[in-house]
């Protein structure tokens, strides 16, 4: 448009609809912040309502008719049933015995299942990783075949949330999707399937095996966990071969392990290939060493601590030969004017943290 022809009417007109757009933009604003609003004071509402409900239910039983009169208009709202059971899963996490039943008992009660049943058909992740979640906390193990469809799912907050459903309903033999599993094991998702695991099968030697062989690096790492929780002596062989990982991180894995199952030929074992090791590895097998208290490491100690070149393991050397009862040896090494300073230093050092 070229400006040097527009006509003072149409220039009002411009404004004019510029005007008009700044009051529908203010007014949309406006509007939007009073349903916030709204929203934010009736969800308040419906908490207080929710949680007296969920006290009196713990407390009285589940039969107790003090319930807000709003209570049951309110179930039919979808909002309200959500909030409902959020409130639930995060108050069952905190109970247990027959407050934990009257819970569970509620999430019946008002078939709740069917709204944490309908996530699991939603395309959002978190949706179905809520609906996992929630199917879970409340028990309802009718659902296992919808949430083993998840397993691989591309969203790690999903296939988390179905992982941790399969080992707390089905223990060890939820751990199946190791078989074939392509994703990464997070740190944190190791640790919650190792607190809900608490036995083992006693003919389960095979499948562990198996999985320590995985292409899968957090497979060998969860499982070199699980190895070392029950102490599973019979695969002892299996995890020494992982000395020779190529991660280093599962090479320092199997070494905590091999503690866990030590026998007497344990230290010979870690010791074959040390020089081949890492100082990452390096370092953990001498902890290893250390812990054991075995005087037949005192030479290697004695070997570590004047010739390697990581002060970290020539401090742990040190403190190794202290445990032993060699602290005199180690100070007559600083009374040596031909010792060198940094010897000293980290002889200084270990004797120092000792104390």
């Amino acid at each position: 448009m070229d400006f040097s022809y527009v006509s003072i009417h149409e220039l009002f007109l411009i404004l004019l609809a510029v005007l008009l757009m700044v009051i529908l933009m203010i007014f949309s604003v406006l509007l939007y912040g009073f349903y916030r609003y709204k929203s934010l004071s009736m969800e308040e509402i419906w908490s207080e309502v929710i949680d007296e409900k969920i006290s009196e239910t713990i407390v009285n039983g589940r039969n107790n008719k003090s319930t807000n009169p709003n209570f049951k208009k309110w179930l039919k709202n979808s909002n309200f049933r959500n909030l409902f059971l959020e409130k639930l899963v995060s108050t069952e996490n905190k109970f247990s015995g027959g407050a934990h039943q009257e819970i569970k008992q509620l999430f019946a009660d008002y078939n709740l299942k069917q709204d944490a049943l309908k996530k699991l058909k939603k395309k959002k992740s978190h949706l179905i990783a809520g609906g996992i979640q929630e199917l879970t906390s409340m028990d309802y193990s009718a659902a296992l075949p919808q949430i083993s469809n998840f397993l691989h799912h591309p969203s790690p907050q999903v296939y988390h949330e179905a992982q941790y459903a399969m080992v707390v309903f089905k223990g060890f033999e939820g751990l199946n999707f190791l078989n074939d599993f392509p994703y990464i094991i997070s740190d944190w998702q190791k640790l919650r399937l190792l607190r809900s695991i608490n036995q083992t099968p006693e003919d389960c030697t095979e499948i562990v095996n198996n999985w320590l062989q995985s292409s899968n690096s957090s497979v060998i790492i969860f499982t070199l966990k699980l190895v070392r929780k029950f102490q599973m002596l019979s695969s002892y062989q299996e995890v020494k071969k992982l000395l020779l990982h190529n991660s280093i991180e599962i090479r320092v894995q199997a070494v905590r392990s091999m503690q866990a199952l030590e026998n007497a030929s344990t230290i010979a074992d870690l010791t074959e290939n040390y020089e081949e090791q890492l100082p990452e590895v390096q370092l953990e097998i001498l902890k290893v060493m250390k812990f054991s208290n075995d005087l037949h490491c005192l030479d290697f100690f004695k070997e570590q601590l004047l010739h390697h070149t990581s002060s970290a393991i020539r401090i742990t050397a040190a403190k190794a030969l202290i445990n032993l009862g060699f602290q005199e040896y180690l100070l007559e090494i600083i009374e040596y004017e031909s010792s060198p300073e940094q010897l000293k230093k980290i002889i200084k050092h270990a004797i120092q943290e000792k104390r």
